[in-house]
């Protein structure tokens, strides 16, 4: 009979056990973050066509670094993907390289005999801004000689450029899609929502940021950088 009880007990533990282990692991899982391989690629890529780009104007990252306030180390850091800049920071490197924002999107794609005008949806750049929430397709062909370009801009809920304002070149317009936007230029802000536009100079401080908690944001951007010299 005692032998018997021992059974009956040890049978039943298992399971409990079995159960409890389950749990842990599962809660293990949870505390993982969830990878995304492609952010570094992408961090590898945007580097490199800095890089590229500084190279060819033959301007030293000591150069660079003294026109844009920011460290040589840090600038090399983002050549060779091992930062993820912001927004703010590749404007700034975009302006000091006498390019648009577009240029750091890199080469245009196979020609499919558009002839450099029409640009498919399968064929759009994309700039993921992945740790601050931001991506921007690029709707018109990409290279470093276009001066006026198209972008379809996605914002993350909470996705943001940064508490600090920047600058560059030009002047941008855009025209929210979905959702809604937060836009600070100078000391005044605006929400937009959906068929909301703007237009602004791009020398003028600014910021933007999607202050939902639960809905991304889709904005048709363009931005018009002048003339080289």
């Amino acid at each position: 009979m005692s032998g018997g009880k021992r059974m009956r007990k040890g049978a039943a533990a298992k399971p409990a056990t079995a159960r409890r282990a389950g749990k842990k692991a599962a809660k293990e899982l949870e505390k993982k973050p969830a990878r995304k391989p492609a952010e570094p690629a992408m961090d590898l890529a945007v580097g490199r066509r800095i890089r590229d780009l500084r190279r060819a104007k033959e301007m030293s990252l000591e150069v660079v670094a003294a026109r844009t306030e920011l460290s040589i180390g840090f600038i090399s850091q983002i050549e060779r993907g091992l930062s993820s800049p912001s927004l703010r920071v590749l404007a700034t490197l975009a302006d000091v390289l006498g390019v648009g924002i577009a240029a750091l999107f890199g080469a245009s794609p196979r020609d499919d005999g558009a002839g450099g005008v029409v640009t498919r949806e399968v064929q759009r750049a994309e700039l993921k801004l992945w740790r601050t929430g931001i991506s921007k397709q690029l709707l018109s062909p990409a290279g470093s000689e276009s001066r006026l370009n198209l972008f379809l801009v996605h914002l993350e809920p909470g996705g943001n450029t940064g508490d600090e304002f920047y600058t560059h070149d030009g002047e941008e317009a855009g025209l929210v899609l979905s959702g809604e936007m937060t836009l600070t230029v100078d000391t005044e802000t605006w929400t937009l929502k959906q068929g909301d536009s703007f237009r602004f100079a791009s020398r003028r401080p600014h910021r933007f940021s999607n202050p939902a908690r639960d809905a991304n944001a889709v904005v048709l951007w363009v931005n018009c950088v002048t003339a080289a010299g």
